[in-house]
């Protein structure tokens, strides 16, 4: 699927491309499932003009899961059928993303896939997990004991940056709405409900107040104003340059995303998809995306 100029997902559509050509450390992937993140919106409406050139016609997505087709001949790490998961983003738009049969990534761009996840789930752990392990685990550092409050924990970073946190021996006071309550016990997080009275039932959890704050959502520090102890450690994955809270920003780590791949084959992390589309209806996923309304990622299959 690819866009040949700006716009929604009105501007999608299918076309044949030539295969991919694989560079000497570079991999060809088959891919098998493609989640979508805002970002890949942003983009194809031509919101960063400014800063990424762009080279029509696009395919459009950063997030893949699949099986290696050809490795270059400096990429010994991978073999002819090793399944996948990659964070494909490039410094330029062009035809190289996710959402295609065939893409040729980068080989640092790409982990080798735990048994325990399939396609579908992993597709959905590159951006997002990075995002939340970066954010908890770099920005944050977030320590056993601690009282971490995570804004919008039921959504594709905060489900993550809940479990990730619990792996390192935190505690986690999530919000969210009511309907995903039992979800967020399940990972082991205490939920309050979004809306007003959420920092007095935060503060009846934890008297003192939380120690660390991850906001998904905006506006974190009104919304916690007295949920929180003095000195609180605050960041955001939405808010850019307000006083107080660090701003994060996922970039590639194939270090981090190792790790990721670890928690995951080992049962400790799992990725909330909400919605499948095949690749033909990319537009009415993208739709979805936007619409807000899924619980999980949403995620394209390639068959």
């Amino acid at each position: 699927m690819v866009y040949r100029r700006y716009g929604g997902p009105e501007v999608l559509e299918p076309a044949e491309l030539p295969e991919p050509k694989t560079h000497f450390d570079s991999v060809l992937v088959r891919v098998r499932a493609a989640a979508l993140n805002p970002a890949d919106l942003s983009l194809q409406a031509g919101a960063r003009d400014s800063a990424v050139d762009t080279y029509f016609p696009v395919v459009p997505g950063w997030d893949i899961a699949g099986v290696v087709e050809r490795p270059g001949p400096a990429a010994p790490e991978f073999a002819p059928g090793d399944e996948v998961i990659g964070y494909v983003r490039g410094d330029v738009q062009r035809a190289h993303g996710g959402l295609a049969e065939l893409v040729s990534a980068d080989v640092r761009t790409l982990v080798h896939k735990p048994r325990a996840m399939g396609f579908t789930e992993a597709a959905g752990l590159p951006m997002a997990g990075l995002t939340a392990y970066q954010a908890v685990v770099h920005v944050l550092d977030v320590r056993p004991g601690e009282i971490l409050l995570v804004r919008g924990a039921a959504g594709g970073v905060g489900s993550l940056a809940v479990q990730i946190a619990r792996s390192r021996g935190a505690r986690v006071i999530g919000t969210a709405s009511a309907r995903d309550h039992g979800y967020l016990r399940s990972l082991g997080a205490e939920p309050v409900t979004y809306g007003e009275g959420a920092a007095d039932r935060v503060r009846e959890l934890a008297p003192d107040g939380a120690d660390v704050v991850l906001d998904t959502v905006g506006g974190v520090l009104a919304a916690t104003a007295g949920a929180v102890r003095p000195g609180a450690r605050v960041a955001s994955i939405v808010e850019v340059g307000a006083p107080g809270v660090t701003s994060v920003f996922c970039r590639m780590s194939h270090t981090d995303l190792t790790t990721l791949t670890e928690l995951a084959g080992t049962g400790k992390l799992t990725v909330r998809v909400g919605a499948v589309y095949p690749l033909e209806r990319a537009a009415d996923a993208q739709r979805a995306l936007a619409a807000g309304g899924s619980p999980g990622k949403v995620v394209v299959e390639i068959t």
